[in-house]
């Protein structure tokens, strides 16, 4: 008998493997739509301006922090599991709000292989590729 039917653990994996094809999935369809409609300056522009805070913007601003955690915890299982990890961890980044935000943007943005992916996606939508920091 395996420790994972011991410990009866196979729920556990068989819910990681559906959560890592769903968000698979939804990568590949959401991925391309919210990169395209990024402006091409995102990565070199100053941090954007804090705009006034009305309820509307509270809910939308927690519905956009709640939605970044759950992709970038998919993108932590993607680097095991199948999908774009790093591109799912980027974006994921990129809807929170939180100290060293922009830091670790600009230093994923970096990676080679992130920007070809981006610029890739950009170029498919017949958008202007990212201007990339230095």
């Amino acid at each position: 008998m395996s420790w994972i039917e011991e410990l009866e653990l196979g729920w556990l994996f068989t819910g990681l493997t559906i959560l890592g094809v769903l968000s698979l999935v939804a990568t590949i369809v959401l991925m391309p739509w919210f990169v395209g409609r990024m402006p091409a300056d995102y990565f070199v522009g100053e941090r954007p301006h804090r705009l006034r805070r009305t309820p509307a913007r509270v809910v939308v601003h927690i519905a956009k922090n709640v939605l970044g955690v759950v992709l970038i915890l998919a993108g932590v299982l993607m680097l095991v599991l199948p999908g774009q990890g790093l591109l799912t961890i980027l974006i994921g980044v990129v809807l929170t709000e939180g100290p060293g935000k922009y830091h670790l943007e600009r230093w994923l943005v970096r990676k080679p292989s992130i920007a070809k992916a981006l610029n890739w996606l950009r170029a498919r939508r017949g958008v202007e590729p990212f201007e990339i920091p230095e």
